[in-house]
C-alpha cells in the first residue's frame, strides 16, 4: 500500500486475531486511501461478527468509513448482549460445534446443526435463508458476505463455549423442551404411546416420558440425567429463569 498513514488499536478480546506486532496498543498502518475501513480491519484478521463499535478520532464511524491520513482508529468488541435485529434468535452451528448444540437444544434454544460438512457457501446461505446467527470457530467462513449474522467461538470447551454463547446473546432458555438429536419441539407422552420405542428394562422402570414431535424420539430420567441437570441449573443460575 502506499497511500495515508493511519493510526490503529484494538480492544483486548480482539487482539488474538491480529499480528503479533499489533496486540500492545496502537501501530501504524499505511492504506490504500480507498478501502472502507471494514475491508481494513478484515484485511488485519478481525472478522466484522467481532467488531462493535469503529472509532475515528473519537467519533463512530460505520464500517464503509474511508480512513484518512493521521486518523487514529478505534476498534472496539461487541457489546454484551448483542441484539440481533429481526427474526427471533435462532443459531446455526458448524459441523464442528456439535456438542454446543447439543447442550443449546437442552435449554430449549434453537440451534440447527448439520453432522456432515456441508461447506461454507452453503452455511452462510442456510444462515440467510433461515436468519440464523451462524456460530464458528472458522474465520474465513465467519468472513463470508452473504452471511446473515455471526459470531465467533472463542473457546475448543464445551463448558466455555456455552457460557460465552448465553452471556453474549442473552437467549430465553426453556429447558428440556427441545429434542438434543434434531432440534424439534418436545411434547409430553404416555408410556402407552411410547412402549414400542422402549426397551423392557425402561418399560418397567420409568414412567414419564416426552417425545419429539419431529423425529419421535423418545426421552426420559435415565442413568445421564444428573449429568444434564447440572448443566441445567448451572446456566439458569447464571442466566436467568425458564421460560414460561
Amino acid at each position: 500500500m502506499n497511500g495515508p498513514e493511519i493510526h490503529i488499536s484494538f480492544a483486548p478480546e480482539l487482539r488474538l486475531f491480529v499480528a503479533a506486532e499489533r496486540r500492545l496498543g496502537r501501530t501504524s498502518l499505511t492504506t490504500d486511501g480507498s478501502s472502507t475501513l471494514g475491508h481494513v480491519v478484515e484485511s488485519l484478521g478481525v472478522p466484522l461478527t467481532e467488531a462493535g463499535r469503529l472509532l475515528a478520532d473519537g467519533t463512530p464511524v460505520r464500517v464503509s468509513h474511508i480512513p484518512a491520513a493521521g486518523e487514529d482508529i478505534e476498534v472496539l468488541g461487541v457489546e454484551r448482549p448483542q441484539q440481533v435485529p429481526g427474526a427471533p434468535l435462532r443459531f446455526l452451528l458448524d459441523v464442528h460445534l456439535g456438542t454446543l448444540a447439543r447442550r443449546l437444544r437442552l435449554l430449549g434454544v434453537d440451534a440447527a446443526y448439520e453432522s456432515e460438512d456441508l461447506g461454507d457457501p452453503a452455511l452462510a446461505a442456510l444462515s440467510a435463508r433461515e436468519q440464523r446467527v451462524l456460530l464458528s470457530r472458522d474465520r474465513g467462513l465467519l468472513r463470508r458476505r452473504e452471511l446473515w449474522a455471526g459470531a465467533y467461538i472463542y473457546s475448543d470447551r464445551p463448558d466455555d463455549q456455552l457460557r460465552d454463547v448465553l452471556q453474549r446473546f442473552m437467549p430465553a432458555l426453556a429447558p428440556w423442551s427441545r429434542c438434543t438429536a434434531c432440534n424439534g419441539e418436545l411434547a409430553d407422552a404416555c408410556k402407552e404411546t411410547v412402549e414400542q420405542h422402549l426397551e423392557q428394562g425402561t418399560q418397567r422402570t420409568y414412567d414419564v416420558f416426552a417425545q419429539c414431535r419431529s423425529c419421535e424420539r423418545v426421552y426420559w430420567r435415565g442413568a445421564h440425567h444428573s449429568r444434564l441437570e447440572a448443566i441445567v441449573e448451572e446456566a439458569l443460575r447464571e442466566f436467568g429463569d425458564p421460560v414460561a
